[in-house]
């Protein structure tokens, strides 16, 4: 697709990067993608930024489309980006031959976005880089895939939403539940009024990890550049439960199971039910926490959200109880919307539905209703929408809300006191204390 003018390393450092998002901003039809034109093979130049667990799947998933090219991985972890290329080069040997040049494996994400070639890049790194990563990569001109959460904290999420709009940037966050059609259509019953009024909406989550075992530092290992992988958070002693696997214990990379799978949850009930949440909401939460030297998140919590339309928003690390479960999938995670005209129960991840009463199931929708369509996958409809320069199932903005609402749900267990949010301002109300943990400053020179 187009040609931009690249983010270096050396203009990165001088303090470029933060500059031109504070400054004003003229976006040309290059910059906005109007131009939409093909590499030489016709394909989609892509890459991967962070390509461990998630992000190897991404990049094993765009291998298998024609109209994706794979020219790129990056990773801190030497092991895991020569690993990922290693792959790629052999999946493209058997199938394109010798019109495939290789891939190439980089530390420094800067490289990646440097180049004129890469149209598109996945960033499925921990949590706490999701935000920086967005915002350089639109600023480079680069269509972005970026795991969920889209954020670590309330204020960087709207700074990332903020330049995917202002670059004119093809964004999907990874919420895939959203391209599953029973999701979508219990979405459809919901924003349809088949329920009736809806007056509870009760979100069921796992609990979260306890203990680290951390009994102090340990060396690095050869081959992590820990530094980098740290970023914008503080510098700490390395152990290996603080990086791959459970950082998402630690509140300074991520929020837990609020910000894990409340980011699919949540994410559901909010496409639901969001034209219903409308307007300041009082938030209540409390959470359970252990004295360890790493893992400091809420491993049981429970937040309810209060709104003036009389919407009671409650989101726990209770199970599903067996009532509303499916009895093929089981799901014990999922939401429970309840109206004035019965129940609909969405799990998530085994994707079953269950509803009372039961033909509410068997609703077909009428012309003029409110319809959702339906994806055909959620990597595929972000590639679709880059060559077409439309709006992906999961854009910027409604990742940027979902994970807020997780943020929120952190702090009020954080704070265990009454605090009023206003959605429309994205502020506390009369708290400043609450207020000062919309954000965490970063360490440089990763600000953005």
């Amino acid at each position: 697709m187009s040609r931009h003018t690249p983010l270096t390393r050396r203009s990165f450092l001088r303090g470029t990067a933060a500059a031109a998002l504070a400054a004003p901003y003229v976006a040309s039809a290059d910059a906005l993608g109007l131009d939409a034109r093909p590499s030489p093979s016709g394909r989609i130049g892509a890459a991967g930024i962070g390509v461990g667990g998630r992000g190897s799947g991404h990049m094993r998933a765009l291998s298998q489309f024609d109209d994706v090219e794979l020219l790129a991985v990056c990773d801190v972890d030497k092991s895991r980006r020569l690993r990922m290329k290693q792959w790629i080069d052999k999946r493209y040997e058997k199938s394109r031959g010798t019109t495939y040049a290789g891939c190439d494996a980089y530390a420094d994400f800067r490289e990646v976005l440097d180049r004129p070639d890469i149209d598109a890049v996945v960033i499925a790194t921990p949590d706490h880089w999701h935000c920086p990563l967005t915002v350089y990569a639109a600023q480079a001109g680069k269509d972005i895939y970026c795991e969920k959460p889209l954020s670590n904290t309330i204020a960087s999420g709207r700074k990332a939403a903020d330049a995917v709009r202002r670059y004119g940037r093809v964004f999907q966050t990874g919420s895939q539940e959203r391209s599953r059609d029973g999701c979508r259509y219990a979405c459809e019953l919901v924003r349809n009024g088949y329920l009736g009024k809806i007056h509870t909406i009760r979100v069921f989550l796992p609990t979260g990890n306890r203990r680290s075992g951390c009994k102090g530092p340990e060396p690095i290992p050869d081959g992590f550049d820990y530094d980098r992988w740290l970023g914008p958070r503080p510098w700490e002693p390395y152990h290996p439960r603080r990086c791959h696997g459970s950082f998402r214990w630690i509140r300074d990379y991520s929020d837990g199971e609020l910000t894990d799978r409340g980011a699919h949850t949540n994410d559901i009930a909010l496409l639901a039910a969001e034209p219903l949440l409308k307007g300041p909401a009082t938030i209540r939460g409390k959470g359970k926490y252990v004295d360890d030297p790493l893992f400091d998140v809420a491993y049981q919590y429970h937040v309810e959200f209060e709104y003036a339309s009389g919407i009671r928003y409650i989101c726990s690390s209770d199970q599903a109880p067996s009532d509303v479960r499916c009895s093929i999938t089981g799901d014990r995670r999922g939401i429970k919307f309840e109206g004035e005209r019965g129940w609909l129960f969405v799990g998530i991840h085994g994707g079953s539905l269950k509803a009372d009463p039961p033909e509410l199931l068997r609703t077909r929708l009428g012309a003029g209703e409110v319809h959702m369509g339906r994806s055909p996958g959620h990597r595929r409809n972000w590639i679709e929408a880059i060559k077409t320069r439309g709006q992906t199932v999961a854009p910027a903005e409604d990742g940027h809300r979902t994970a807020a609402f997780c943020h929120l749900c952190d702090i009020a267990c954080w704070l265990d006191r009454k605090l009023v949010w206003d959605f429309e301002k994205e502020a506390f109300v009369g708290d400043p204390g609450a207020g000062a943990m919309r954000d965490r400053p970063s360490r440089a020179p990763w600000h953005f």
